[in-house]
Parts: C-alpha cells; structure tokens; sequence
C-alpha cells in the first residue's frame, strides 16, 4: 500500500525536513499550473516516468517549461535503447501516484529502488522546488538541498544531466 500524502509530510517531518504546502484545485497539465505562477516562488517541476526496452524505469524531473528529446534523452540517462512513458499501473506500483500527479516525492513509495531518479542540472539553479505531494491538489514546495536530502534518505541518489533542450 502507498504511502498517504500525510504519511509523506510525516516522514519528511522525521528527517526535519520543512516543506510549504500550497493548496490548490486539482491541475493535470503544466498548462494549468502555469496559472499559480505569482503565488508560488520556485522552479516549477515536471516529471516523465520513462521504461526503457529492459523494463528499467526512470523518474526525469525538469523545470515545466522545459523541452525534453524522448527519441535521444536514453543516452543521456543510460538506458537500453529509446524510452517510452510509463502505463498508469506502473505509476502507481512504482510511485504510488496516478496520471497528473507524478512527482519526485513519489520515490517515497519506491521502497525496492526500481526507479533511477534523474534531475535536470537546469532545475536545480532554482533554491526552492516545487513538486505535488503525491496528489495533484496542492504543491509542495522544498529547499534544494533537503530535497537532495529526501533523495537519499529514499535510496535513490539522483543523476544530474542535462537532458532538457
């Protein structure tokens, strides 16, 4: 059973790790976010869970805005072959999310480590990152180094790349 978005703000609270929750109604596209932009200061995030040809999955977060080549980004991340978006099963097997939801908090859920967690370098120029707290209906909003730190508590030190264009 996934963790609850409560159960998240617990075990980010157990790591002493501040998080600012926006509440907000439930936005599916970066379009619709994009309408939040003067309330919530940060970079704005937007998450790709990708499988490649071996079933290797990859959770590609980059800022909203940003453009990514899914016909070239498998050598930048070092999968097997070309990558495809993940069926909506396997967000939630994986990450514990559904479509429109899919965040880096996910990972929280991943206890078996089968995603490799990849953060675009640009993203990361940002202090605050903002990301939906397993639920499309608010926006979490992290310093960069305690989301580092929620990364590794997870298991899953992320690969910087730049892998948008």
């Amino acid at each position: 059973m996934p963790r609850s978005p409560e159960e998240l703000m617990d075990y980010l609270a157990g790591l002493r790790i501040d998080v600012t929750t926006h509440r907000h109604p439930p936005l599916f596209t970066v379009e619709e976010s994009q309408g939040l932009r003067g309330e919530i200061p940060g970079g704005h995030t937007k998450n790709l869970l990708l499988k490649d040809k071996k079933d290797q999955y990859f959770l590609v977060t980059v800022e909203e805005d940003a453009r990514v080549d899914l016909k070239t980004i498998h050598h930048a991340i070092g999968a097997s072959g070309r990558v495809s978006f993940s069926k909506p099963d396997r967000l939630m097997a994986l990450l514990g999310v559904t479509p429109g939801a899919v965040t880096l908090f996910g990972v929280v859920n991943d206890s078996e480590r089968k995603v490799t967690v990849v953060l675009d370098e640009a993203l990361l120029e940002h202090e605050i990152i903002n990301a939906h707290p397993l639920h499309n209906e608010a926006t979490a909003s992290i310093r960069k180094a305690d989301l580092m730190r929620f990364l590794e508590a997870t298991g899953h030190r992320p690969l910087v790349l730049k892998v948008s264009q």
